[in-house]
Parts: C-alpha cells; sequence; structure tokens
C-alpha cells in the first residue's frame, strides 16, 4: 500500500467530518470545507479517524490514493487550526497597504518601484495581515488558497539575484549574484 494513503488521519475534537453524495465535508472551529472524492477509493470514518481505502495496485491508483489522503488530511488540518505562509518585502520605498475595497472585500496598494502603484484584490477567504509596511501574513482553511495567493503576490516583484529587491518568502534563501567586476 501507499506509505502517505494508508495512514489514518486523526480528527481533533471540534472537528465534524461527513460523507455526502462524493464529497468530504469538514467543519471546525476555523470553517467549512469540502473536498471532492475520487471514485473508486472508499473513505470511512471510524473511531476519530478517517481512513481512505483503494480497489487497485497499479502505479497510477497508488499515487492517487496518497493524493486523496494528502488532500483530506489538509482540509481537517485547516478547520481546525489554519495555514499560513509569510512574505517579506526588501528595497528602498517599497512597501504595502491594506486597504477597504468596497463590497465587502479587501485590496492590498503595493509600491514595488514601478512608475505606478500595484493593486491587488484579497479573495474571499484569506486573511491578509501586514506588519510595518514589510510584513505579510497570508491565512486561510485552504491550503491551495493559501498557497496560490501568495504565489501571486510574489509575482507582483520578485527578487532579484543583485540586491535581492522585490517580494519573497520569509523562510526562502536566495541566491545572490556577483555584480560587474571593476575596469582594471
Amino acid at each position: 500500500m501507499s506509505r502517505v494513503g494508508r495512514k489514518p488521519i486523526p480528527v481533533p475534537a471540534g472537528v465534524r467530518v461527513e460523507i455526502t453524495d462524493g464529497t468530504f465535508v469538514v467543519e471546525g472551529p476555523k470553517g467549512r470545507l469540502a473536498q471532492p472524492l475520487l471514485p473508486g477509493y472508499p473513505v470511512t470514518v471510524e473511531g476519530g479517524e478517517v481512513k481512505v481505502a483503494r480497489t487497485g495496485e497499479s502505479g497510477p491508483e497508488r499515487a492517487k490514493h496518497g493524493l486523496l489522503r494528502a488532500l483530506l488530511a489538509n482540509a481537517v488540518q485547516g478547520v481546525s487550526t489554519g495555514f499560513t505562509r509569510a512574505l517579506e518585502i526588501n528595497g528602498v520605498g517599497y512597501k504595502a497597504e491594506l486597504r477597504d475595497g468596497g463590497a465587502g472585500g479587501k485590496e492590498i496598494l503595493f509600491a514595488l518601484g514601478y512608475s505606478h502603484p500595484v493593486l491587488y484584490k484579497v479573495p474571499a477567504g484569506i486573511e491578509i495581515e501586514i506588519e510595518k509596511n514589510t510584513k505579510l501574513t497570508v491565512s486561510g482553511v485552504d491550503r491551495q488558497a493559501v498557497g496560490q495567493v501568495a504565489a501571486e503576490i510574489r509575482r507582483l516583484r520578485p527578487p532579484d539575484p543583485y540586491k535581492a529587491k522585490g517580494i519573497k518568502y520569509a523562510d526562502e534563501i536566495l541566491r545572490r549574484k556577483v555584480g560587474k567586476a571593476g575596469a582594471k
């Protein structure tokens, strides 16, 4: 069996799990998520644990077994503790400001060295906190959405390899290049 797929998923206290119409629905203190199930992979809830089984032994079936288990484990962890991703803005004059975008949405106004400010609309279900105009924390219950938003923000101004100016993940290690050598 798959090493990942055969592990049971523990369901923490305060989290409710149900399976209806081929959908895995999980509710917890942080929110609610629904994950569609793959056909041919029976999912059972027994004694505070979720178990995923599979019917075949081919390579793609084993891979999907581990994938489905990882997606369900991420949903359970998301509604119980949530996910966060930290970003840093480096550069003189580079900053971010959180604004109310109207209609219940939020926007981030970035100054990233371009001739114009960059406006980013925060999607629903994602919370962004800005500390000292240069440190951003993206958080939410859906791991995929948190990672996608963090990647979109980083893509606005990726760090350059010479001075490391731009937006980078807080745990990212940048390889710096040496500039031009002086004339002799």
